[in-house]
């Protein structure tokens, strides 16, 4: 895990992908004004992070034993309860 994910503002080199045609023109559709390459960046920054997260959790329940279907839920109604904490209006806000 010793790749950090930088900003945009860091230095850019110019690649040649492959990928396949419907997936590339819709990212193109969805790129809007900041392009597809952005669009493709920012993909694959979140997949890099993605990935960071899945060794951490393999770290971690090899250390502690795997994380129960109950501590997962629980987890999840803590983080609803804060993002309605957060939100102006509380649950009610759209």
């Amino acid at each position: 895990m010793s790749c950090s994910i930088k900003g945009m503002s860091e230095p850019t080199q110019k690649y040649s992908i492959t990928m396949p045609r419907d997936i590339a023109e819709a990212a193109r559709a969805r790129s809007g004004p900041s392009g597809l390459s952005a669009y493709v960046a920012a993909a694959v920054a979140r997949q890099i992070e993605r990935d960071n997260l899945n060794e951490l959790i393999a770290v971690a329940e090899a250390e502690h034993g795997p994380i129960t279907d109950e501590e997962v839920q629980a987890l999840r109604d803590q983080l609803q309860q804060a993002r309605r904490q957060q939100t102006p209006g509380g649950a009610n806000a759209a």
